[in-house]
């Protein structure tokens, strides 16, 4: 590959990234358990603490790079299977997945967009108590999307095509039926115990081997306790990775 051609798709990349994350134009914060000021603070947004006001993901940057590091690692060992996001808020992570998709002239993956478009379940509708203490729903204001604002962010960069496929419902209806056939990148954000199981058994299952599993809310208490119960009951030994305080990642060996 020519240098020059290699580091324009770099240098596009990263500056996707930094507007998916906003650090350009540093909006405000909205309150949430974890950062409670309504001011941008650099710290937070680059490390997924915060929930921005205007910007269209919430993982932050080392979040980010590590989706580009999958992508790119299955698109150079030539590991066949789409990406998909469980859990997308504003379609940031999503949009970015479609945009290295694009800089390397790839035609033939799909970017899956899995989400209900309406928050979490209230409490009374999840049945783990681990989840029902969580009480995320109680935050749908700001978690519940809408699909069209979703599609409107990905025309915003212009990235909405058909390499984008929407998967809209709650996922234990919605990903057993999905007409996906291989996965290279599976990336979980559903926060919840039930939510995380309702992904990972249909979908786990079609991931190549040689492809990446990421999980966003592993420091979730309820998440933790359903990745770890799965890799026990399908004897998945392939080591946890550390991408940052919330989230790990692993390569599935076979």
């Amino acid at each position: 590959m020519p240098a020059k051609e290699a580091a324009s798709r770099e240098l596009y990349l990263d500056l996707l990234k930094r507007i998916l994350v906003n650090v350009i134009y540093e909006d405000p914060a909205i309150p949430n358990p974890v950062f409670e000021r309504e001011e941008y603070n650099r710290w937070a947004r680059n490390t997924g603490s915060d929930w921005p006001s205007v910007a269209h993901t919430m993982v932050g940057k080392a979040r980010l790079d590590n989706v580009q590091h999958c992508l790119e690692s299955v698109i150079a060992d030539g590991v066949p299977g789409d990406f998909i996001e469980t859990g997308v808020w504003r379609g940031g992570v999503c949009i970015l997945a479609r945009g290295v998709f694009e800089s390397y002239g790839i035609t033939d993956r799909t970017v899956w967009v899995a989400d209900s478009f309406e928050g979490v379940p209230s409490a009374t509708d999840l049945s783990h108590p681990i989840d029902q203490r969580l009480n995320m729903h109680e935050h749908n204001e700001v978690l519940g999307v809408d699909e069209a604002s979703v599609r409107a962010n990905f025309e915003r960069y212009g990235l909405l095509d058909d390499q984008v496929q929407f998967l809209p419902g709650w996922f234990n209806k919605t990903l057993p039926a999905a007409p996906i056939d291989r996965l290279s990148v599976l990336r979980l954000d559903g926060d919840l115990y039930e939510s995380t199981l309702d992904a990972l058994n249909p979908l786990y299952p079609k991931l190549s081997p040689g492809g990446y599993v990421i999980i966003d809310d592993y420091l979730v208490p309820g998440c933790r306790a359903a990745v770890d119960e799965f890799r026990d009951e399908h004897g998945i030994t392939d080591p946890i990775e550390r991408i940052d305080r919330w989230s790990v990642y692993w390569r599935r060996s076979q």
